[in-house]
């Protein structure tokens, strides 16, 4: 019974959200056929998301640094390897994963180049990285807002899709496409507001409004947003 009430929980906490499941989804379809390759999620909390990449037929793991959240990944049914771990310091050996995902964690890293430069390093020759980050590319119009946002949720640095592109390109990686949520600019504010008004609870209240920022996003060119999501591969 305390399975089936932990994987509610997951499910409510992961996919009943305003833009958790579009933004993951479409990381995982950039990742490709998932059958037999190994997978890394970075900063993956309770390894959630890298459960739904078993769904897809990888081998995979989540690294996450807070304790407390693998300990309840580690009751969901069908739940990754689970590994207590520094993104800046990750514990593998060069060259060995497939695809390394990681789901707006790089905003809340003090060094973000140098997560980059791990992803790099595990991943394989020719291997995907898909990631999403925080860009709020017109966020410095609404300043309190942004600043609570920082606040509330941890937030060092902001990734714009040059930026992000910058530093992927110093690790050795190549951007394949690159996408943004939130596009508009009342979109992006509505972002703001859920986030640094609603917190957590305002993520989950939103999800029924997902399909109207999906329509709004298609209508806006791709250009800016709150976030932006990233697929490169390593080269060489």
């Amino acid at each position: 019974m305390n399975s089936l009430r932990d994987d509610a929980l997951a499910y409510f906490g992961h996919q009943v959200h305003v833009m958790r499941r579009r933004e993951v989804s479409t990381l995982l379809r950039w990742a490709g056929d998932l059958r037999g390759r190994t997978l890394l999620d970075v900063a993956g909390g309770d390894g959630y998301w890298a459960g739904q990449a078993i769904r897809r037929g990888a081998r995979a793991v989540c690294l996450d640094l807070a304790r407390h959240k693998l300990e309840f990944g580690g009751r969901l049914r069908g739940h990754p390897g689970l590994i207590e771990g520094d993104a800046l310091a990750l514990p593998f050996a060069d060259g060995s994963f497939d695809v390394v995902m990681s789901v707006c964690a790089i905003e809340h890293f003090d060094d973000g180049a140098a997560a980059l430069a791990e992803m790099a390093r595990v991943l394989r020759p020719g291997g995907d990285l898909v990631m999403s980050a925080d860009a709020l590319t017109r966020a410095e119009r609404w300043p309190a807002m942004l600043a609570r946002h920082r606040q509330r949720y941890h937030v060092k640095h902001t990734y714009p899709a040059d930026v992000l592109t910058k530093l992927l390109d110093a690790a050795g990686l190549d951007v394949v496409e690159q996408t943004h949520m939130f596009r508009s600019e009342r979109a992006e504010r509505f972002y703001l507001t859920l986030s640094s008004k609603g917190g957590r609870a305002g993520w989950n209240a939103a999800a029924p409004l997902s399909p109207l920022v999906a329509l709004d996003d298609r209508r806006t060119p791709d250009d800016g947003g709150s976030v932006v999501l990233t697929h490169a591969r390593r080269r060489g």
